[in-house]
């Protein structure tokens, strides 16, 4: 993407980084807004990165409007502790996340669909064998800058094709050995499709998802939307929503106002939160 004017504006440019920004600790992502300069004598360079609304650190994107995580219901089933990891770096980061359920056709999702909707999250089962579900998906995104998201072998590349054709993007089978695919895309992508941004991301294993979490123990329970209207009613203000008495969070949990699955994923976040170092965050 680019915020420039002058002779790049719609171009692809082949271009690096200065070295400014190396020293910042920083580098360009797919979705930044950059400014480029060229001379003729050399070959054109970002000189600036403007502001970021957001950034995910893996995989390297910048302002997102939407988080789409694709999940499948069979090789691999979904890991609803991962889905939850995502959904709440999405929310504290301002995306709006997006649910897609593959491989209907295989296994159905059970209650999953409406544990998400209840909290306001859409949630989408496509059927990439018969483009079923595929319009829906399509409406979420038109005129956002969305990145799709997911394990490996859940189907992401293949969703793709299905509602953007044109791409024909690469896809592998399932590794029987290992219960997972082979990571067919192999770095961060934008497609100007829709009227927006489409990102293919590279797929990912449960042990890098170890990377994603960086959110403090203090704004963890911000990160749970349907935690909001509780979090005034707590007995101690500074209540972590853990073993506190008169916890309303807790209570809300035991009167199944919250489902149990995703508080349980509260809790193996804050446990996790609570190990990360402080030049992590």
């Amino acid at each position: 993407m680019d915020a420039f004017d002058g002779i790049f504006k719609g171009s692809a440019v082949k271009c690096a980084a200065r070295g400014i920004f190396r020293n910042k600790g920083i580098s360009p992502a797919a979705g930044d807004f950059v400014v480029v300069e060229a001379e003729e004598s050399s070959e054109p360079v970002i000189s600036e990165i403007r502001e970021r609304r957001n950034f995910l650190v893996r995989p390297p994107l910048a302002n997102l409007d939407a988080a789409v995580f694709v999940n499948s219901t069979a090789e691999p089933s979904v890991n609803r502790f991962i889905l939850d990891k995502l959904v709440a770096i999405a929310d504290s980061k301002g995306i709006s996340p997006i649910i897609v359920i593959t491989k209907i056709d295989i296994e159905a999702a059970g209650d999953l669909p409406e544990i998400y909707r209840k909290i306001g999250i859409p949630v989408c089962a496509v059927d990439n064998t018969t483009g079923e579900g595929a319009e829906q998906v399509r409406e979420l995104i038109k005129g956002k800058t969305a990145a799709f998201i997911g394990n490996s072998g859940v189907g992401k590349s293949s969703l793709l094709n299905v509602l953007y054709p044109e791409l024909e993007l690469d896809t592998a089978h399932i590794s029987k050995k290992l219960g997972r695919g082979r990571h067919t895309t192999r770095q961060v992508e934008l497609f100007a499709l829709g009227g927006g941004y489409i990102a293919d991301t590279p797929g990912f294993s449960t042990v890098d998802t170890e990377r994603y979490c960086r959110i403090p123990k203090g704004e963890l329970d911000g990160a749970f939307r349907e935690f909001g209207e509780y979090l005034g009613e707590c007995a101690f203000a500074n209540c972590a929503h853990v073993k506190e008495k008169g916890c309303a969070v807790r209570a809300a949990v035991e009167e199944n106002k919250i489902a149990g699955s995703r508080y349980d994923s509260y809790l193996r976040m804050f446990e996790e939160a609570g190990k990360i170092n402080e030049w992590e965050r």
